[in-house]
């Protein structure tokens, strides 16, 4: 194997290793994210308040897109990972209102 290979190889390597960390990042920040929207989705159930608040994610999405275009994200891909976050979490706010 010649040198640019192997040099190749090991940066390669170096990449995935921070993938894989970031990966592990990701996985972690949104088991916290979800333990909070689930406290705040029993607390809406207990208050007889709505699953959703429309307002506050429409905020949410407009920082999201800035914190994006700082991150130099795509914004729309940020948007989207947003509206799938906050759709699983009315859908588990939903779960709580319909228990007794």
């Amino acid at each position: 194997m010649s040198n640019e290979v192997t040099l190749a190889a090991d940066i390669l390597k170096e990449h995935r290793d921070s993938i894989d960390r970031l990966d592990a990042i990701l996985v972690y920040t949104l088991g916290e994210r979800f333990k909070h929207t689930q406290a705040v989705g029993k607390l809406k159930a207990a208050h007889d308040l709505p699953p959703s608040d429309p307002a506050r994610e429409t905020r949410q999405i407009a920082r999201l897109e800035d914190l994006a275009n700082e991150a130099q994200l795509d914004p729309e891909f940020a948007k989207k990972f947003l509206n799938f976050v906050i759709a699983e979490v009315i859908q588990h706010h939903k779960t709580h209102q319909t228990k007794p």
